[in-house]
């Protein structure tokens, strides 16, 4: 059977679809600040091509960067994950499921079951809403609440959390969601955290919006309160950071 393929710029175009009201108002702003430069004094004009310069640079670094990320990087060929034969696998996401078919692709011979934690009362941005719109969940997906999670106790081999994870903003339902994770994992069990990282790098491609990321030691702690060993943590893209958790001490 032939491989699912992503569509040709299908990560930077859905972020422009998801998110176009940011860039209307860049936009808007940007044009006019040039319309009113033609009335500023000197010094008040400089302030505003810098304004305009940085705004214009700022779009286009991030548009740049989430196209090497979402469209040019090997994040969405998942050839990042080492070679395994899980029987049971579970994909958690936020609302917006870019990897579940992938996941069934890549383990064709195990079991797997989607959830979905999207809670509208406090997932409140309206591109979570528009992605939902855009593209329907996968086949069979289970609506969650992040505190009663599904899974009997040591029946998972591995459970993926792909750029979803980070929408758990408060620390403590963050640990009560990981617990319930450690005690789905079997044995040689494995949890697979995919994030952006509240870091230089982000800083410098999304500005202020990398503060919707945690930091690496928030999800290093995050893993210890819940009793989970961090075995490897290594980067996808300069953007993107993976941590693969159990929770039996065994290093790889």
């Amino acid at each position: 059977m032939e491989g699912i393929k992503r569509k040709a710029f299908q990560g930077v175009i859905n972020i422009v679809k998801f998110n176009w009201q940011f860039y209307v108002i860049a936009i808007i702003t940007i044009a006019g600040l040039q319309i009113a430069e033609q009335f500023l004094p000197p010094s008040a004009r400089l302030f505003a091509d810098f304004f305009i310069l940085f705004s214009g640079l700022g779009i286009l670094v991030s548009l740049a960067v989430s196209l090497y990320i979402y469209d040019l990087s090997n994040l969405y060929t998942l050839d990042w994950l080492t070679a395994s034969s899980p029987k049971q696998i579970v994909n958690i996401n936020a609302g917006f499921d870019e990897t579940s078919a992938l996941l069934a692709q890549k383990y064709p011979t195990a079991n797997l079951q989607v959830f979905d934690f999207y809670d509208p009362t406090k997932h409140t941005e309206v591109s979570i809403e528009r992605a939902r719109k855009a593209y329907p969940p996968y086949p069979g997906t289970q609506t969650i609440s992040t505190n009663a999670i599904p899974l009997k106790e040591n029946s998972t081999d591995i459970i993926f959390l792909i750029l979803a994870a980070h929408e758990i903003r408060s620390e403590e339902e963050r640990i009560i969601f990981f617990k319930q994770l450690k005690n789905a994992l079997s044995s040689t069990g494995k949890i697979i955290v995919v994030e952006h990282q509240r870091d230089f790098a982000n800083f410098m491609a999304y500005n202020f919006g990398f503060f919707h990321f945690h930091s690496t030691t928030t999800w290093k702690k995050a893993f210890e309160d819940s009793d989970l060993t961090l075995e490897k943590e290594f980067k996808i893209t300069p953007f993107i950071s993976t941590f693969i958790v159990s929770n039996n001490g065994a290093t790889s």
